[in-house]
């Protein structure tokens, strides 16, 4: 049976020591890694409509950071966002470092057996390096962009997401997860286009992409939505409380206070 919840202020929050926070937050940014570390690479063709891959999944990123903000509060929120700020960070380095290394004349992949390339005559270290570079090989744009829109982007519907709870008293759960989702996304979709592709692709091209997939993200929160209740109600049963910013910092430079 389910146990009414203790209200609770977002200072009081920050400092509590909650059952499942840090799984939210690894599961938060493991699927914000893998959205761009496997997806982003691929443009992918389905029933006609070409979109890049990773807008499956990095939308669920955003779906997990709805949770923390209404489960935990802004400030929780906040720890995620620089956590998942660093990683991708790190992930970047760590891309350029490994792909950059010359590769082993006789190091074997996948496809240094493809047959198409065992008829150029290529050693396999080169069809190797060819091929990994392709897939985790990213221009300094690219990866300056996906920080930035990520960052600021999370940081927008955190803001927005705990604003409309203490607006609403924390009803109609749904319009604070498109509401928070529509200006997120709007935020992440401008900065990262323009960032990563101006002067590249045409103009019309990005604004036509930017616009496109932000209302894809947006499609995808609400058809996420009922997924979302199911995750939030479950988590704030367990946790016990359901934390309301009333009193919080929202800088994203804020400390947040420890016990």
């Amino acid at each position: 049976m389910d146990q009414p919840l203790s209200r609770i202020e977002g200072s009081s929050g920050a400092r509590r020591h909650f059952r499942y926070f840090e799984y939210a937050m690894a599961a938060f940014v493991a699927i914000l890694l893998l959205s761009n570390l496997i997806g982003a690479a691929k443009l992918a063709t389905v029933w006609g409509f070409t979109f890049g891959a990773g807008i499956l999944f990095f939308p669920v990123s955003y779906v997990l950071g709805d949770v923390l903000t209404e489960v935990y509060g802004y400030a929780n929120a906040r720890r995620c966002v620089w956590a998942g700020t660093a990683a991708l960070i790190f992930m970047a380095f760590m891309s350029y470092v490994v792909v950059a290394m010359p590769p082993a004349p006789s190091w074997g992949c996948a496809s240094s057996g493809d047959p198409v390339f065992a008829a150029l005559g290529l050693e396999p270290g080169t069809v190797c390096q060819s091929t990994y570079v392709s897939v985790f090989g990213s221009t300094w744009r690219i990866v300056l962009a996906s920080v930035i829109a990520f960052w600021a982007g999370e940081f927008v519907n955190a803001f927005v997401m705990a604003k409309m709870k203490v607006f609403t008293q924390g009803k109609h759960l749904w319009s604070r997860t498109i509401g928070s989702t529509v200006f997120g996304q709007a935020v992440d979709s401008v900065l990262f286009y323009p960032i990563a592709f101006l002067g590249i692709w045409e103009t019309h091209d990005v604004v036509m992409v930017m616009v496109t997939n932000w209302a894809m993200k947006v499609a995808w929160e609400v058809i996420l939505t009922p997924a979302t209740y199911a995750v939030v109600g479950w988590l704030k049963n367990r946790e016990g409380v359901d934390v309301f910013d009333t009193d919080t910092e929202f800088s994203p430079f804020a400390k947040t206070e420890s016990v």
